[in-house]
């Protein structure tokens, strides 16, 4: 028995080393895939992270509001500050003219007297409202003060995105609420103090400078102190390798179909072997294939892609965890490959069937686009594809840090979809042969 698997796993292996052609879209192809998809899909990573959106700011306020828009945005990530346009200070017509060429994506104009028209309407309202202590019945509605009327221009590029306009506008919303809570706590206090002086004989005016109720931390969601931020290489790379495993579907049905062309495949069904082991030599010749994938896109992960100026891939800290779902991925890949082989009945229907299936399953499954950015129907598609299972899988080992444990049901599912492909493909040969 041991001597027949060697045989098909040797016969196997000369197959594939004849096959020159085959072997370079095996190894070279998803090489070059990951290059090409790693550097396009690399701007459109940066974007869903929102990061130096360019912005051009007019202040005319000169005051609090200005200087505090302004003082944020600075020192905001979100947007890369421009004052000036062509080394003069911007304007609203510079501004305008310069967001109408597509040097900015976004402009922000504060008009002159902001700040004064907030404070003369909090001011007002904070008046009224100790004018009439806490008594609203003798209120004048025309006395009250219209707050919101000062206007803020926001100039953009027609082929800025929604998000963008979204991200910006509340971030002035935040900076505008500031200023109002501000100026309306000084406000009162001075009011307050007027009434019921302190021992000092002054209010707390700057208490609102000293003291900061609400401040805002961002964290990515881990077990471990590590943050690895999403972008291309970390889904490009365990993506694309994956794709190239369950790619080899094709060469090893067109092994499956070599050999029924050629009339080996009834010899041996002649011989006093089962069918299954008569394939699992090619089983072991093609999980070998595929381990070999992963360490050479691994290797451009790691070292090639930051040639490039591109992130460098982070593995995580399981290696063991990696190894689990490397090989359950490449058993499910080359027991896919084994079903669509024993499926076919010609070559040219195998290459068909197991490219348009794998193209198929990869767009489910987020090879080709994240699953996070597919509308709802198609995320839950997605869950039945199996190579969803692997992304999901290095998705916990690479981004999310995890270990064996948190992998363990994706492999799992990998395993048994092996088993099912299996079984299907020799009840399949059986039903044929009987036929």
């Amino acid at each position: 028995m041991i001597s027949k698997l060697l045989a098909t796993i040797r016969k196997e292996i000369w197959l594939l080393l004849r096959d020159r052609v085959g072997l370079s879209i095996l190894f070279l192809m998803p090489m070059i895939l990951i290059f090409v998809m790693t550097m396009i899909q690399d701007a459109a990573f940066k974007t869903l992270n929102e990061k130096g959106i360019p912005v051009v700011f007019v202040n005319q306020d000169r005051d609090s509001l200005g200087s505090m828009i302004e003082y944020g945005l600075r020192n905001n990530d979100l947007c890369t500050f421009y004052d000036s346009i062509d080394g003069q200070p911007a304007t609203l017509e510079s501004a305008r003219e310069a967001i109408a060429d597509g040097k900015f994506l976004i402009g922000i104009v504060v008009p002159a007297g902001a700040t004064a028209a907030i404070r003369e309407n909090v001011t007002a309202l904070i008046a009224e409202t100790i004018d009439n202590s806490g008594d609203t019945t003798h209120t004048d509605p025309s006395k009250v003060a219209v707050i919101d009327s000062v206007e803020i221009s926001i100039l953009i590029d027609p082929v800025t995105k929604k998000s963008f306009i979204t991200s910006i506008t509340s971030n002035l919303r935040e900076f505008i609420s500031e200023v109002k809570t501000k100026i309306m706590f000084e406000t009162f206090s001075k009011e307050i103090a007027e009434i019921i002086p302190d021992n000092n004989g002054k209010g707390p005016s700057n208490a609102f400078q000293r003291t900061q109720i609400i401040r805002y931390n961002e964290e990515y969601a881990s077990r471990t102190s590590d943050t690895v931020v999403p972008n291309a290489v970390q889904h490009n790379v365990p993506a694309w390798t994956i794709f190239a495993m369950f790619f080899i579907a094709i060469p090893l049905c067109g092994s499956i179909m070599k050999e029924k062309s050629e009339g080996s495949a009834f010899r041996l069904h002649t011989m006093p072997t089962s069918y299954l082991l008569l394939t699992q030599g090619k089983l072991i010749v093609y999980v070998m294939v595929c381990l070999i994938q992963f360490m050479l896109m691994l290797s451009v992960g790691l070292y090639f892609l930051p040639m490039l100026g591109l992130p460098k891939l982070v593995l995580g800290h399981s290696m063991a965890g990696i190894a689990v779902l490397t090989i359950a991925t490449s058993l499910a890949a080359t027991g896919y490959g084994v079903l669509v082989g024993t499926l076919a009945s010609t070559e040219q229907q195998g290459a068909i069937m197991g490219s348009l299936s794998i193209l198929l399953l990869s767009a489910l499954g987020g090879i080709w686009v994240p699953t996070y950015v597919m509308p709802e129907a198609m995320r839950q598609i997605s869950v039945f594809s199996p190579l969803n299972w692997s992304l999901d899988g290095y998705y916990q080992l690479f981004l999310r840090q995890g270990g064996l444990s948190d992998i363990l049901i994706y492999s799992l599912k990998l395993f048994l979809f092996f088993v099912i492909t299996l079984g299907c493909a020799t009840a399949i040969n059986k039903w044929k042969r009987r036929v």
